[in-house]
């Protein structure tokens, strides 16, 4: 594993202007709840066309990513597909956010993990990617019971995840972690302690910094290391999960364990280190080979 930094410009992602204001979201919200998940489906096909052909840079990335992931030359028709599917896993956020889930069919798989860290007290760090829905991973809490819930994001981010779930669900209480605080860690344990599972999506930070390059479909890619050294400072279980879009509606949540609870420091960080992230690396790979349009980094993630 390389201890080499990326380049900035593989952060170019948190550089683009926001497509869109807190004030359109809660429209877009409104219209979509009132015509229902069926009728606002069919807004997405002009929706993503129209992305499509004004964003060179997000389908220059798609075209790429899928040629690496398909083992052949992706074109338009494989982007436009890779975009509905970001599109319908968008608005489908919105939906679940609003505990609408009679829209959706949605099977999991190793909630049993989550129920064993349960009942063992204590909670886990749920590690996610841009990958698929988090929102539809979310629901599995309810399957056994209402598991509390805390986001841990890099601090630029979570500013605008407050935002942006306060305009698609004012009422919904959900506790969002700065992390690269000084007073993160801290945070952290605390919601752990109280058995709070951290949910953190740990393929990519906004500024590029702190980084390892991993192998990754095929080149060397950067991952942060951040939520990692979370995870080998506190010891608590880590588990992996993704909801994978299957479409029409259908969902499937997934869950495996990545490192399980450790009483100490490992005799060896940094080994430590290594083989959670190239163990998360590898699995994501292996998600994105089996569904390839549910992965959503629309920037050179290999750069």
């Amino acid at each position: 594993m390389s201890g080499r930094s990326s380049p900035a410009g593989t952060q170019e992602w948190v550089e683009r202007p926001e497509r869109g204001s807190l004030a359109t979201i809660k429209i877009c919200v409104w219209i979509a709840l009132r015509l229902g998940r069926r009728v606002a489906q069919l807004f997405l096909y002009p929706i993503c066309l129209y992305f499509l052909l004004s964003s060179p840079a997000a389908l220059s990335a798609s075209r790429n990513y899928l040629s690496r992931v398909l083992g052949r030359r992706a074109g338009w028709r494989e982007s436009y597909r890779h975009f509905l599917t970001f599109g319908a896993c968008v608005l489908d956020r919105v939906f679940l956010l609003n505990d609408q889930d009679h829209w959706f069919d949605i099977t999991v798989h190793g909630d049993e993990i989550l129920r064993q860290i349960d009942q063992q007290g204590g909670g886990c760090l749920l590690f996610g990617a841009h990958f698929g829905s988090f929102e539809a991973a979310r629901t599995a809490r309810r399957r056994y019971r209402e598991l509390p819930v805390s986001l841990l994001m890099y601090e630029e981010n979570a500013k605008k995840i407050r935002a942006a779930l306060g305009a698609i669900n004012p009422r919904l209480k959900t506790e969002v972690i700065g992390l690269g605080r000084l007073d993160s860690l801290i945070a952290v344990a605390e919601r752990l302690r109280a058995g709070h599972f951290v949910g953190v999506l740990a393929d990519r930070n906004p500024d590029g910094r702190d980084m390892v390059r991993l192998p990754f479909l095929g080149a060397e890619a950067a991952f942060p290391q951040g939520p990692f050294k979370v995870a080998m400072m506190l010891g608590r279980p880590v588990v992996m999960m993704a909801g994978v879009y299957k479409g029409k509606g259908r969902y499937e949540v997934r869950f495996e364990l990545l490192a399980p609870e450790r009483a100490f420091r490992p005799a060896d960080p940094k080994a430590w280190m290594d083989d959670i992230m190239r163990l998360y690396a590898e699995k994501l790979a292996a998600l994105c080979r089996e569904t390839p349009y549910n992965w959503f980094n629309f920037y050179d993630f290999w750069a």
